[in-house]
């Protein structure tokens, strides 16, 4: 009887279950905030610890490997211990992050408080994202396909506003974010749990990759402008604010933030916006926007036109937005319900090595044959897979 009186007394105290959803939503943002707003501060990285370009794509490939790690590890892991024990860890992890981030002196802690940071993003997104879902099944895939979009758009703006208005934002950016991190933790007491306890943890820790046989050719179409959209996006979660500042001659430290915000937030309204549309149509038009966009913003870059970069990079992120819907809702409903957790790690897989592997080939060039000449190439292959996929997606449909 003391037992159910504690429990009984607990629930009142608790915020009633809906609240998740809301925090679930602004749990993700943060993370995702977390992570992009690195990005705008890598300029100053570079004047203050002399990194070079490679350098800079090895600090965001080692992010991105950790992050694929903890999704093939612990993503399904809220599913037997329960949502608010995982997002605790990730929270604590996020703070961690933050806090080897105010204190790097050089390379090596650097990486260390990526390869952290991409630790809380893989298990934190998860996480959330299904306590979002076991909360509101209407809106939740909705919520769950726009929060890391939004969260990026506003961690890479918030440090480009720093950047222009404070003294020291190396620091700011940091504590500001630490801060909330705490704050969330702390209201994670006050929220009722989502999902019930199972057995099976350990097992869950596996990693299960595996494509079935009839998703195989649709993979296979779609692959090619599925590694050209995340290629795009570690291009400019790595090196963008640097192309924008070495090779355009942009003096104003907020404009490299303002072009990744510009890419993940015009991906955020292609995918709200176009939810209704036949998979068939995006994963057509999504590589004809994604190509136009590109070398729309190859063009801003080679005329030294910030306003045209812009103008292509958010071509660009619809694109963006367009194949990731247009992937997502194409290729999973081709595998039976026992086959898509395996499936979807694959997916994953291929997507974050393209996320990364990319981007420290760029930075691998940049020595050898310029910043400038790089971006061209890097672009040109992009199109090269967007239209590849596209053709190769009308060819099957004859």
């Amino acid at each position: 009887m003391q037992v159910a009186s504690v429990k009984a007394h607990a629930e009142k105290r608790s915020l009633p279950p809906g609240a998740m959803t809301g925090f679930g939503v602004a749990g993700a943002m943060l993370i995702a905030a977390s992570s992009s707003a690195v990005t705008p501060l890598y300029r100053l990285y570079q004047q203050s610890q002399h990194l070079t370009p490679l350098m800079i794509t090895v600090v965001f490939a080692v992010y991105a490997v950790s992050l694929l790690a903890a999704l093939l590890t612990v993503g399904g892991l809220s599913d037997y211990v329960g949502r608010r024990p995982v997002i605790l860890a990730a929270l604590l992890l996020n703070a961690a992050a933050m806090l080897l981030f105010a204190h790097a002196g050089d390379v090596g802690q650097l990486i260390l408080a990526r390869a952290v940071q991409g630790l809380s993003v893989g298990t934190g997104i998860t996480a959330l994202g299904a306590a979002i879902l076991d909360t509101d099944r209407r809106r939740g895939p909705l919520l769950n396909s726009v929060t890391v979009f939004l969260g990026m758009t506003a961690g890479a703006l918030g440090t480009a506003a720093a950047l222009t208005f404070a003294s020291d934002p190396l620091h700011l950016v940091y504590d500001v974010l630490l801060g909330v991190t705490v704050l969330m933790a702390a209201l994670l007491f006050a929220l009722p749990e989502s999902a019930a306890r199972k057995p099976g943890a350990l097992a869950s820790l596996r990693p299960r990759l595996g494509v079935p046989s009839q998703s195989r050719p649709v993979l296979l179409r779609l692959t090619p402008a599925n590694i050209a959209t995340w290629a795009l996006g570690g291009f400019y979660l790595s090196l963008m604010p640097t192309v924008v500042a070495s090779t355009m001659g942009v003096v104003s430290p907020w404009v490299g933030g303002l072009v990744v915000a510009t890419l993940m937030l015009s991906a955020a309204i292609a995918v709200a916006g176009f939810r209704e549309w036949p998979a068939r149509l995006l994963v057509v038009l999504g590589p004809v926007a994604l190509s136009v966009g590109v070398a729309v913003s190859l063009a801003g870059i080679a005329q030294h036109l910030v306003a045209l970069l812009l103008a292509g990079t958010v071509i660009a992120g619809f694109g963006f937005g367009a194949i990731f819907s247009g992937t997502m809702r194409a290729l999973l409903p081709t595998a039976h319900p026992d086959q898509r957790a395996g499936l979807l790690s694959a997916f994953y897989l291929q997507s974050y090595l393209a996320f990364s592997l990319p981007a420290v080939a760029a930075g691998l060039a940049v020595p050898r044959i310029g910043l400038s000449t790089t971006a061209y190439a890097y672009g040109a292959v992009i199109i090269l897979l967007a239209v590849v996929s596209m053709l190769a997606w009308l060819w099957s449909r004859r």
